[in-house]
């Protein structure tokens, strides 16, 4: 027997892999040093500040503990690459359903959405294999006009793309500076049907955005009957095929629960699986559209692997951001999870799900990798009466030419769309326990991916040069603080659960993976740590009471070997991802600004939804792009405008710091003993350093106001 083609690499990143554990070794070493100090010097050493001391050795600790587990992340890193030019014909390509979620259309632009949809329509894949969904979680009604304006526009704008090979086939992106170098050297020919197209998308672009600006036309509605439209048939253009193109918003009632994005992935898991009930998902938020065609097709190099493909869940895609700045002041792009960690998880057992540009099998979310169908023996128990959908789960193949060939079989299909679309549906079934995306957690892709890898699914991750998926970020302090609050609530909960990586998880999984897991679920608790540390030491500075050995103790060289030896780490993988050394500062701070506020707030978030205070609700990002925020952020100005709340704890560690810095370094200058408290006047400056931004973000805005 031939053996199979070769349609992907797994490169494991050896010096990187070994330098890491060479300094896992060193950096180790170097804390439990640092703790054996710590703990003698407490129960053996007289006149020891016995509260502060122990205050600093618990949060030094905590964060020796979670950098422990991080170091998962770093044991085996890999990188892949996929050969596409290798993969099946197009007659054997599996279908693909395009899930694309919304839910408010004054946060989330109609226009952006749409070219998001567009963009997946666009897709380098065989048009009769793949559909488009829409989940429409505001109801609202320039949302469902828009995706029928969109439609219009996609007939003329997939046959332009395919013609020409574009690459960008994001309407917005390709109009814009971004795609520039795609429209030099092209024929004139060419230049006239660009300037056609062009002129169809601005009036597409001006009818949505008039329609839009009336407020009634704008509006969520909490309360409405399920709604699914068979926009496109992909069968019925037999000229210029574009995909299928389904618009789907659920039932929503006060009274029934809303289960958020969740419940909108698991009504369209149900909807489309009787309509075109493709084995493969790609779920893509409103904002981060397709930017290479061929995403999918490379995916497939993965999926359709019989070495790997029996227990593999999904490929990840890293999220890539179009309006990052240089200097990324925010930390947007995330650079350390999707060049360091996420290629660390990959050679455990695969990534977990980032919430958009994945491709998922379907089958996944319905058993583990040797039982598949071990919920279809109670069918009806857990995915509820719709015999379409029980059947179309059995046969595991489209079952869209039996249903859907005359007017009263299509009409049939939609109603029984709406009935699996609607609040009723999901009682007395397993939905959302154990079949289809969770709704233990609100951050369901990310629980979801962690479900999988417990019940022994594998993903991997691919990063290839050109960004498959692109979207759009926060460019002010207040949108990047809510989006990490309602994060790290929600991963605080996993952590403190009965799912909980640490004990759940570890005895499912291997240990390193379960280590990566529990680094994200419990660093949000890094805030009280940090807290700790940038007041304690502080107030003992002003005191004059020592907490760190004096500068000429071997001891003193033991803290300065830890601190230096961490730096270095994030140096060391910020400068070998092409980043340069202001990024390197960026995120440090950034790292302490964000733990002191917004995971802070998403600690007492988590307590307050334990205890009952507040109920679960969805804090929508908002992506509508402010031109003024945009011009600050370009700039490299942090806006704190609309924050007051994530600030509070930072003015006051500013202030205390200053305080503490220039009161205790006069008092170390009056008594002349800097050699012993050194550590604390270095450690104060180093916190004010951090703090720069709040102040420049704050002082300013108050001269404007005076």
């Amino acid at each position: 027997m031939a053996d199979p083609v070769l349609l992907h690499s797994r490169t494991v990143q050896q010096p990187r892999a070994t330098i890491n554990k060479l300094h896992i070794l060193f950096h180790l070493t170097a804390i439990l040093l640092l703790l054996y100090y710590r703990t003698t010097t407490l129960f053996y050493e007289n006149n020891v500040p016995t509260l502060s001391w122990s205050l600093v050795t618990v949060s030094e600790l905590f964060m020796a503990f979670i950098w422990f587990l991080g170091q998962g992340f770093r044991w085996l890193p890999i990188s892949r690459s996929v050969f596409p030019e290798k993969s099946p014909s197009d007659v054997r390509l599996p279908g693909i359903d395009v899930f694309v979620c919304t839910a408010d259309s004054k946060k989330e632009p109609t226009v952006e959405v749409m070219n998001t949809v567009i963009s997946a329509l666009a897709l380098d894949y065989p048009p009769e294999k793949l559909s488009v969904y829409l989940s429409d979680d505001g109801g609202s009604f320039i949302t469902l006009y828009a995706i029928k304006e969109a439609h219009e526009f996609a007939k003329s704008w997939i046959p332009f793309c395919r013609k020409y090979g574009i690459k960008t086939r994001c309407p917005e992106a390709y109009f814009s500076l971004l795609a520039e170098d795609e429209r030099l050297l092209w024929s004139d020919l060419f230049k006239v049907e660009e300037e056609n197209i062009k002129s169809k998308y601005e009036i597409f672009k001006k009818n949505v955005e008039n329609v839009g600006a009336k407020d009634e036309n704008n509006c969520p509605r909490m309360d409405r009957p399920p709604c699914v439209e068979i926009l496109h048939d992909n069968r019925e253009d037999e000229e210029n095929k574009i995909p299928m193109l389904v618009y789907v918003s659920r039932e929503r009632r006060p009274s029934y629960p809303h289960r958020f994005k969740a419940g909108a992935l698991n009504a369209l898991l149900r909807v489309s699986g009787i309509i075109s009930n493709a084995p493969y998902l790609l779920v893509l938020d409103c904002d981060m559209y397709c930017n290479d065609p061929t995403s999918a097709r490379q995916a497939m190099c993965f999926h359709l692997d019989p070495r790997m493909s029996r227990s593999l869940a999904f490929v990840q895609y890293p999220q890539i951001f179009y309006n990052v700045s240089k200097n990324d002041i925010y930390d947007s792009q995330a650079r350390t999870t999707y060049t360091t960690k996420w290629q660390g998880m990959d050679g455990l057992r695969g990534p977990l799900l980032s919430g958009t540009g994945f491709y998922l099998k379907r089958n996944a979310l319905f058993g583990s990798p040797n039982q598949e169908d071990k919920y279809l023996l109670h069918p009806e128990k857990n995915f509820g009466n719709s015999t379409k959908l029980i059947a179309s789960l059995k046969s595991n193949h489209n079952i869209q030419d039996a249903s859907i060939k005359d007017e009263n079989s299509s009409v049939s299909i939609l109603e029984d769309a709406k009935l699996l679309a609607s609040c009723a549906y999901e009682a007395n079934t397993n939905w959302g326990k154990e079949i289809g995306f969770s709704y233990e957690c609100m951050l369901e892709s990310t629980f979801t991916g962690y479900l999988l890898h417990c019940k022994g699914w594998t993903s991997v991750y691919l990063y290839p040069k050109r960004p498959c998926f692109m979207g759009c970020t926060t460019v002010d302090m207040k949108d990047a603080m809510v989006q990490l609050m309602k994060w790290s609530s929600e991963l605080i909960k996993l952590g403190l659960s009965k799912f909980s990586p640490l004990t759940y998880g570890v005895s499912r999984m291997s240990i390193l993976q379960s280590m990566c897991y529990g680094c994200f679920t419990l660093q949000p608790l890094l805030s009280v740590a940090l807290l700790l540390y940038a007041i304690v030491p502080q107030l003992c500075l002003i005191n004059g009471t020592a907490l760190y050995p004096k500068v000429s103790s071997p001891w003193f060289g033991v803290f300065s070997v830890v601190f230096l030896s961490s730096l270095c780490q994030h140096l060391y993988e910020i400068l070998s991802t092409g980043a340069t050394f202001m990024t390197f500062w960026n995120e440090q701070r950034m790292w302490f600004i964000k733990s002191v506020s917004g995971s802070l707030f998403g600690c007492l978030d988590a307590i307050m939804k334990r205890i009952g205070i507040q109920k679960a609700n969805l804090r929508l990002t908002n992506k509508a792009v402010d031109k003024e925020k945009l011009e600050k952020y370009e700039k490299g100005i942090f806006n704190f405008q609309g924050a007051a709340m994530f600030t509070v704890p930072l003015i006051i560690l500013v202030i205390l710091n200053l305080v503490c810095f220039f009161g205790g370094l006069r008092r170390v200058i009056l008594e002349n003993n800097i050699e012993v408290m050194f550590g604390q006047v270095f450690l104060s400056s180093f916190h004010l350093l951090l703090s720069y931004p709040i102040l420049q973000g704050l002082i300013p805005s108050k001269r404007k106001r005076n």
